[in-house]
């Protein structure tokens, strides 16, 4: 494992994002990599995801006895199905996962069968093995809580359901930016979808989306006046007054459509289609244009299954 040619973008501040390559693509899932006195990772992936990650190391030459954390933003299996995968080539590293994650890192059992229900006998095609993490190399971080990563690098943990009820996000005063996971929105990069500008869309996925919550999570970020955010779906956006503003319209707007066109039984195409109608429209008022929704198909399928699940 870890011979793949890595796919690597410096952002900054010691901060590197590495190309998971997730679904065999570039530009959807990333982990990303803070080189300080004591050496932390965010996000793992699924198990796929760790050649590229030992590779990227590697290439930043960064031995794996010198990650001393893993941190997962929250337990989606495409942020950590692959940490405990991947736990064994770091000899020294903690996984650092929000109070209500834990459990099912050390146990993933229920995990996979809450996986299962929505991705079915393509599960493991889509996220390889899910191994559980042994009990004594879990920390938990709880709101507030920090982690010293040496040289007055002190990382903050602020808990942000709305995506989850297990999601945290990680402020970095050296770059005065957030790790935010799924809870500000999903930057459609580039290399992802082939368009030539980058919207950014919200994750409504099953089973746990909130509007409320995630409002209030954004609010709560919002007043630590971060520079930028690092989203696990894909990459920086800076301003991080763009994230905030996009995923508070575009959660109200996917939300109310779903309320408005809700019927009981109502299948997840048919409100892919409404939301596909939405992202249409919404790329034109910005001046752009675009034919090939492939780049949003599985999150039209993730998004409406979750909304859908609110409104059941």
């Amino acid at each position: 494992m870890g011979n793949v040619e890595p796919i690597l973008h410096p952002l900054g501040h010691g901060i590197t994002i590495i190309d998971l390559m997730e679904l065999g693509v570039q530009g959807r899932t990333g982990c990303y990599v803070v080189n300080a006195e004591k050496i932390a990772i965010v996000e793992t992936g699924s198990s796929y995801g760790a050649p590229h990650i030992l590779s990227g190391l590697k290439r930043l030459g960064i031995r794996p006895e010198q990650v001393e954390y893993i941190i997962v933003t929250h337990i989606h299996l495409d942020h950590s199905g692959g940490v405990g995968y991947i736990l064994p080539h770091f000899p020294n590293a903690t996984v650092v996962v929000h109070p209500r994650g834990a459990k099912h890192l050390i146990d993933p059992s229920r995990l996979i069968s809450g996986a299962r229900a929505v991705y079915g006998d393509a599960l493991e095609q889509a996220f390889g093995q899910i191994l559980p993490v042994p009990e004594d190399r879990v920390l938990i971080r709880d709101e507030g809580d920090t982690l010293d990563l040496g040289g007055g690098r002190i990382l903050t943990f602020y808990d942000t359901p709305g995506h989850a009820r297990h999601h945290f996000s990680i402020y970095d005063p050296v770059s005065e930016g957030i790790f935010t996971g799924d809870t500000v929105g999903i930057r459609y990069v580039k290399q992802f979808t082939g368009y030539d500008f980058e919207p950014i869309y919200p994750s409504t996925s099953p089973s746990e989306f909130d509007r409320a919550a995630t409002f209030e999570s954004l609010a709560k970020l919002e007043t630590l006046n971060p520079k930028r955010i690092y989203h696990s779906h894909f990459g920086m956006t800076e301003p991080a007054s763009i994230a905030f503003k996009r995923t508070r319209e575009t959660v109200a707007a996917i939300d109310d459509l779903a309320r408005a066109n809700y019927v009981p039984g109502m299948e997840w195409t048919q409100l892919a289609e409404i939301l596909k109608d939405y992202i249409r429209e919404d790329i034109e008022k910005q001046g752009y244009r675009v034919d090939n929704f492939e780049g949003f198909a599985l999150d039209l399928m993730l998004n409406s299954k979750g909304l859908l699940c609110v409104l059941e």
